[in-house]
């Protein structure tokens, strides 16, 4: 099972800016945890390198890259997206989770997608937006009711989609 997981805006589905998230949602990073825990998590380079503390704890990180020589404690390292889901257990489950570009590749061949829909405007200085998403090809499997972030009180709900063809 490929996941994508994401925080996007609502409007024209910002992810980052400047190197990091649009939006910091203490309720979204827990969602975050609690979901990848315990599995693999696929990224690109830059994705790795906006992470505070390096390789996620506790989950097996894969970092797509073309440098052959770029190594760092606590991750494997691949050269594509493909290289990267065939160093993947076909049996568990691998969460895609970032940049914009993994995204983009990522949605051909994902099996559910996971999103976190803030519902806050598009910072106007935002410089990375996760891929469309062709509403013929998923479908909504679960949706929260909105929330608010508990430290932030940024409206968000979390959605599930998963794919109905390929």
């Amino acid at each position: 099972m490929i996941t994508i997981i994401a925080a996007i805006t609502e409007g024209k589905g910002a992810i980052g800016r400047r190197g990091d998230l649009v939006y910091h949602l203490s309720d979204d990073l827990r969602h975050f945890k609690a979901l990848t825990t315990g599995h693999t998590v696929v990224m690109g380079r830059k994705t790795f390198e906006s992470l505070p503390k390096g390789a996620l704890p506790n989950r097996r990180n894969i970092v797509v890259t073309r440098n052959p020589g770029f190594a760092a404690e606590g991750i494997e390292t691949a050269p594509s997206l493909t290289a990267a889901l065939e160093m993947c257990d076909p049996a568990g489950e691998t969460f895609i989770i970032g940049g914009g570009q993994v995204y983009a590749e990522a949605l051909k061949v994902a099996d559910r997608l996971s999103l976190t829909l803030v519902q806050a405007p598009d910072p106007e200085d935002a410089d990375t937006f996760f891929p469309p998403v062709d509403p013929a090809m998923w479908e909504i499997s679960d949706m929260t009711d909105t929330c608010a972030d508990s430290r932030t009180g940024i409206p968000y709900r979390f959605v599930e989609f998963r794919r109905t063809q390929r």
